[in-house]
């Protein structure tokens, strides 16, 4: 009996936490080209999360089509998923996202959103049956210190923070972790670049309505379409693109607390580019958030000691 010897390697869970990571670079950078393109030319927040939903549906529609156009086929029982993730973890998340940036700063808003791994957690383990750990559960408790220590702040570099912002930033994170839960369960079907063509066309359809009767913000300077095509290929395909396929290797939990580093670039980006200050009791409090992030990702040993809730031990 023959071994075959040029079977494809088995994707790891090491893949998985590196992919979910170069997600979190590309992301970063979200916070950046927002201001800088709204700033340059006064869209609204919902104005540019069309836009910038509707090229990346366009971009990736092109692509797919002219690559591999078998990955244009989906099965019709699965539209409802596709729908709903287009709808809220993607058009209601980044109209929510670019306001928030808009209210509380980038850093900030970056760092409130890191809430999302608790709302997947619990939801992954509710739908999925992952288990609930106690690696899991100190991540988490880390992440939301450090969003206290952040966000009780009275002053960011020069931004005023309202508890309008800070509230519209916690249900930007609501819909931003529903992208993880939605994206498991399409992950195991369909090829990463298949979900995000439909998901970003069913964002497009959801924010259109609000787009009737407003102005077109054309013609743009070059500078302001530099930044938002970086913000359609770099932030958004590039990393959307990363975390999809992340997802196909990690546990829905595992992948959102993971994203959490994007903090750490963010906030470095943000203090670059833009000008924005994080004070001590921040730094403190994006450090506690990475170190949930550095703690998840250590290989486990799978001792049945660590488990405090679960449905399977895999």
């Amino acid at each position: 009996m023959k071994t075959n010897t040029t079977s494809k390697p088995i994707p790891t869970r090491a893949q998985g936490l590196i992919l979910v990571v170069l997600a979190t670079v590309f992301w970063s950078t979200s916070g950046i080209f927002i201001n800088l393109t709204i700033n340059g030319s006064g869209i609204t927040a919902v104005g540019l999360a069309f836009y910038r939903d509707m090229f990346t549906f366009l971009s990736l529609l092109v692509g797919i089509a002219i690559i591999r156009p078998k990955l244009l086929r989906i099965k019709r029982g699965d539209i409802p998923w596709f729908l709903a993730m287009g709808a809220l973890s993607i058009g209601s998340f980044h109209v929510l996202w670019n306001t928030s940036v808009m209210l509380i700063g980038a850093s900030l808003a970056t760092v409130i959103q890191c809430n999302a791994p608790i709302v997947v957690t619990v939801m992954a383990w509710l739908l999925f049956g992952e288990a609930l750990t106690r690696r899991k559960i100190i991540a988490i408790i880390l992440s939301i210190v450090g969003t206290i220590l952040t966000s009780g702040i009275n002053g960011l570099g020069g931004v005023q923070i309202t508890t309008l912002g800070i509230l519209i930033a916690l249900a930007s994170a609501i819909a931003y972790g529903s992208f993880s839960l939605f994206g498991k369960k399409l992950s195991g079907t369909y090829n990463p670049w298949t979900i995000l063509l439909y998901v970003f066309g069913f964002a497009t359809l959801t924010l259109l309505p609000f787009q009737f009767g407003q102005p077109a913000p054309w013609p743009l300077p070059t500078n302001v379409l530099l930044y938002f095509a970086s913000l359609v290929f770099l932030t958004t395909i590039a990393g959307f693109g990363f975390y999809t396929t992340g997802l196909g290797y990690l546990q829905a939990s595992i992948a959102s607390i993971t994203s959490t580093s994007e903090v750490a670039f963010a906030g470095i980006l943000a203090y670059i580019v833009l000008g924005e200050r994080l004070s001590f009791l921040q730094i403190i409090g994006s450090l506690l958030i990475v170190g949930g992030v550095i703690i998840i990702s250590v290989p486990n040993r799978k001792n049945v000691s660590d488990y405090i809730i679960s449905d399977e031990h895999g």
